[in-house]
């Protein structure tokens, strides 16, 4: 039997990559975003079918995993991908910003989440990936509201699967380093206020050492290799490194202690080496 995925966040980056491999190893694809009347290429697959799903609006969440089950007969994983990173000193992001990167991250993930669990608890089976991030084991400087909500995904995951697991249904975490993507636009919301002159020698190097990361990281097909890999896994593994400098990153983060950790990060961004 085909089985069938629902993916968030699917107009672009990892969420784009993931939803065109799904498809090419054979699945049904329910491949969600906020504006879907702007798709062209997914729409042109039998075996996809793109739906509106904004992760802050409970009824499109709903109406999207209907329409999937409608359309497929049965929806088998989930992949939590919608997401974006909200970075710059806390003393200069609205609250607005505050909220919204909980309610995407975090909440909304939640609720996706729940929409499906019915569906997966009936059948006994299902797999939810959540797309986290080396952010959500390992913190930078001004990525407070970004990696708060990329811990939260790593602490609700890992509860999560303990519930889940004794009905048939995995939990997954995959944490990508760096993905080649639109830095500076769509995936990051910075917020800075210059007049609040004692934050800028960081807000440079903050930005001097993000910005080459990201443009030399992962292309966002090798990322979605990864999940690819986590969903079709049958073992009880909870965590997924995705790519080299995840792996390199996470590897040095577990062999020092805090001390030695936050000096060499503090020595790292006071330089912008």
């Amino acid at each position: 039997m085909t089985k069938t995925v629902l993916i968030t966040g699917t107009s672009t980056g990892l969420g784009r990559a993931c939803a065109k491999l799904f498809l090419a190893k054979g699945w049904n694809v329910v491949a969600t975003m906020r504006q879907p009347d702007r798709e062209s290429e997914l729409t042109q697959s039998d075996q996809a079918l793109v739906a509106r799903l904004d992760v802050q609006d409970a009824d499109s969440i709903r109406s999207a995993v209907e329409a999937g089950i409608a359309k497929f007969g049965r929806i088998d994983a989930l992949v939590n991908n919608a997401g974006y990173g909200a970075y710059g000193p806390l003393e200069a992001t609205p609250a607005e910003k505050i909220r919204r990167q909980f309610d995407v991250n975090v909440l909304g993930l939640l609720a996706t989440t729940q929409a499906l669990l019915p569906h997966f608890r009936a059948n006994r089976s299902g797999t939810i990936v959540n797309v986290s991030s080396v952010g959500g084991r390992m913190a930078f400087p001004l990525g407070t509201l970004y990696h708060g909500t990329k811990f939260a995904v790593e602490g609700l995951s890992e509860s999560l699967q303990y519930e889940l697991n004794p009905l048939g249904i995995r939990v997954k975490v995959v944490e990508p380093g760096g993905i080649k993507t639109d830095f500076g636009g769509r995936s990051l919301d910075f917020s800075n206020d210059p007049m609040l002159a004692e934050y800028q020698p960081l807000v440079a190097s903050v930005l001097g050492v993000l910005g080459p990361m990201m443009a030399n990281g992962s292309q966002p097909e090798q990322i979605a290799e990864v999940v690819y890999a986590a969903t079709t896994d049958q073992t009880d593994q909870l965590r997924y490194e995705a790519g080299a400098d995840a792996v390199q990153m996470l590897a040095q983060r577990r062999m020092s202690d805090d001390a030695t950790f936050f000096a060499g990060m503090k020595a790292q961004f006071a330089s912008g080496a």
